[in-house]
């Protein structure tokens, strides 16, 4: 009885461990509460349950599975799901909680946010963890069954958590330090020595696992659910692009959208702008919720990263783009939603005056050697960037996209490199308009046609989109950032102005990423607004490199051909693979299924023997019996009589054998020709001969050779031997 319910005390823990595997899901801070409660309380009940109700049975298992329905029902109901059962939307949180959350966890970036609805996933998932587990105890005799719910639960949340922050590692030690001693607390010993012995051997075990998993080596990446399940868009978005709003934002200078606290001063970046139909230039953001992380840029890029925080309160800020410094990497204090490609921001609501949060940033700062030979980058997404559509409904190129391009082969003359063909056309827009919030605003063909041949003024709208354009001409890939720079002193603070704004084209370069540049020349009354501070200073020592790059115009002339890279080589396709990888294939889960088949089949045999009539159970017996003394060279019993079968026995086994073979081929004989029927005990007494015989068995041919001999073919055979 103690051994009972200590294994449910095992079990217990193996629920709680697979619920904290959620750690990298939800954090460990939420997870905590909800997997001690959701692995206990179905324990406690199955125990309760297995109680004798009378003739010394259990109750049905009908009445715990009810009963544990009920319960589970209760618990969340009080515990994750106490907001919902205040506000009386229990049902619907229900619902939602048990059927959809998780698809919302699959499209959402890691860690998610510990919404209740969400934790009611981890809630249900351990409970049945548990009461499966704790039921496999109580009502079979199989040692490792138990642990097999709560594995599933382990291999859920292991699914859940691909991409998420920190690692499974100790938990998956712990978990098989907790089978191991699950089978030692489940071994038919009585003794207790072993189990003594065995759990501290069980913690070298983990400890071992634990030690060697970061050295297993992993040959693909992990399978990952979210390819599988395409995110929704953000519930409110923006029907006005934020290049649309500069023009406005410029008449209006002085009304204060927001205000950032940092240390120190950087640009702020509000949407990033990738994709021009000929008219407007929009976003090709694909949003997804996030807790709070924002993951890395997915391609490698170079420069040095620096860190920069910033704690930024919403003024007057229309729409739902959220502002943070260059590539956001948490955001704290506000619902948002991220494209992880370029980490743009969005709320999930319109943003409100007065709200604040918490923004961590990576700022990549660049030098002179960065970019001196950089090529132009050639993926996917860099030659997207360099399309330049014929406009909506248009049946032919525009005649503009021909001037665009003199103009910047002009402007380019002499580099040598795409950076310095980058870095000239930026100092030639500079030079060839000036700054003038009255412009018309527009990005269309035509209008930066007219920005070019006969306005000659524009806003920062004008420069970058134009920018833009002229580069594409060039092959080079580009897209548009809209933000903010510099800002009004407040104390330890900065206002961001409408005034402020900023319109920046950045171009993308191989194994550099993408680099911002700056063609908009300086406003004419900047130099009178005392109360501005000056642009970020990562991007003022970036401007520097480029006018140096743009400077040194080496082995050209003004009529020379600027010289684009090369494209890159095709890679070269893979070689086929060899025969024996699909030989292996093959025969690799053939072999796994053989082994498996052979390993389970005298279980299930063994299973199928002690159920049913008294009378089927004792010739049950028998049988296995049979098959024991089959692995000391019985090879067959066709022609012997019980007690022939029992002195072979003997004379292999010594005298103690006939101790359990004697009444056990008395009960076969009894049962065979006795008028009146077995009762239950004679069947249970048969079963504890057959068993003690097949520990003689053991000692006397070792465990090597019994495992020899159930990987033989006849195992297979329905009755051995």
């Amino acid at each position: 009885m103690i051994r009972r319910y200590l294994s449910l005390v095992v079990t217990a823990s193996l629920a709680a461990v697979a619920g904290l595997a959620f750690h990298r899901v939800f954090g460990l801070r939420p997870v905590l509460p909800v997997a001690a409660v959701a692995a206990v309380a179905p324990t406690v009940l199955a125990g309760l349950l297995s109680g004798p109700r009378r003739a010394g049975r259990p109750w049905p298992l009908w009445i715990s599975l009810v009963l544990t329905v009920v319960a589970w029902t209760g618990t969340v109901a009080v515990t994750v799901l106490r907001p919902a059962l205040s506000d009386g939307t229990l049902p619907r949180a229900l619902r939602e909680g048990v059927l959809g959350s998780w698809k919302s966890i699959l499209t959402t970036l890691l860690p998610a946010p510990a919404e209740p609805e969400l934790l009611v996933l981890v809630h249900v998932l351990v409970w049945l963890a548990a009461f499966g587990s704790a039921e496999l105890a109580l009502r079979t005799s199989l040692r490792a069954a138990p642990c097999l719910p709560p594995l599933a639960a382990f291999g859920a949340a292991l699914l859940l958590g691909v991409d998420g922050p920190g690692g499974n590692l100790g938990l998956a030690a712990a978990t098989v330090v907790l089978i191991a001693v699950l089978v030692l607390v489940r071994s038919e010993e009585a003794a207790w020595r072993p189990l003594l012995a065995g759990v501290p051997l069980a913690a070298v075990l983990g400890a071992v696992a634990f030690a060697a998993g970061p050295y297993v080596p992993v040959g693909a990446e992990p399978y990952n659910p979210r390819e599988q399940v395409r995110a929704p868009p953000p519930q409110q978005r923006d029907g006005v692009s934020p290049l649309d709003r500069v023009g406005g934002w410029l008449l209006a200078p002085d009304q204060v959208l927001f205000r950032v606290e940092a240390s120190r001063r950087e640009n702020v970046r509000l949407a990033v702008l990738s994709r021009f139909d000929g008219v407007a230039w929009s976003s090709t953001a694909r949003f997804v919720p996030t807790g709070s992380r924002v993951p890395a840029a997915p391609d490698a890029a170079g420069g040095s990263l620096r860190t920069s925080a910033q704690r930024i309160t919403i003024r007057d800020l229309p729409g739902v783009w959220v502002p943070a410094a260059d590539r956001p990497r948490r955001v704290d204090g506000l619902g948002v939603v991220v494209d992880p490609d370029s980490g743009s921001l969005a709320a999930a609501a319109l943003l409100r005056p007065g709200q604040s949060y918490r923004v961590a940033s990576e700022v990549r700062e660049w030098r002179a050697g960065d970019l001196a030979d950089a090529g132009v980058a050639q993926d996917a997404e860099a030659r997207e960037a360099m399309r330049l559509p014929w406009g909506p409904g248009a049946t032919k190129p525009p005649v503009q996209l021909e001037e665009f391009r003199r103009f910047a082969q002009n402007a380019t003359a002499g580099a040598v490199s795409p950076v310095q063909q980058a870095a000239m056309l930026a100092v030639r827009l500079k030079s060839y308009a000036r700054y003038d919030v009255t412009a018309p605003p527009g990005h269309s063909y035509r209008q930066l046609d007219y920005f070019l041949s006969e306005g000659r003024r524009g806003t920062p709208e004008h420069f970058a989109a134009t920018y833009a354009v002229l580069a594409r001409t060039l092959g080079l890939p580009t897209r548009i950032m809209v933000g903010f720079s510099g800002g009004r002193p407040a104390g330890n603070a900065r206002d961001m102005r409408a005034g402020d704004v900023m319109v920046w084209p950045e171009v993308k370069f191989d194994k550099l990423g993408w680099v911002p540049f700056n063609p908009t020349p300086q406003r004419s009354d900047q130099s009178k607004d005392s109360d501005a501070v000056a642009a970020g200073e990562t991007q003022q020592k970036l401007e520097q490199i480029q006018r140096n790059a743009a400077s040194q115009q080496r082995g050209g002339g003004p009529d020379k051909t600027p010289q684009t890279p090369p494209p890159a080589p095709p890679a070269a396709a893979d070689p086929p693979l060899p025969w024996w990888v699909y030989a292996v294939s093959i025969a690799g889960p053939l072999a796994i299924a053989y082994l498996l088949a052979v390993l389970l089949a005298p279980v299930l045999r063994r299973r199928r023997r002690r159920t049913g009539p008294p009378a089927a159970r004792i010739a049950g017996a028998w049988r296995q019996a049979l098959e024991h003394l089959g692995d000391v060279g019985l090879a067959t019993a066709r022609t012997l009589t019980a007690h022939e079968v029992a002195h072979f026995g003997a004379g292999h086994l010594g005298e103690t054998a006939l101790d359990h073979l004697r009444p056990l081929a008395d009960l076969v004989n009894h049962t065979r020709f006795a008028p009146a029927p077995p009762g239950p005990h004679a069947a249970d007494q048969a079963w504890e001969h057959t068993d003690r015989l097949g520990r003689l068995v053991t000692a006397k041919a070792g465990r090597l050779r019994r495992l020899r001999r159930r990987l033989h073919p006849r195992t297979l055979r329905r009755d051995r031997p």
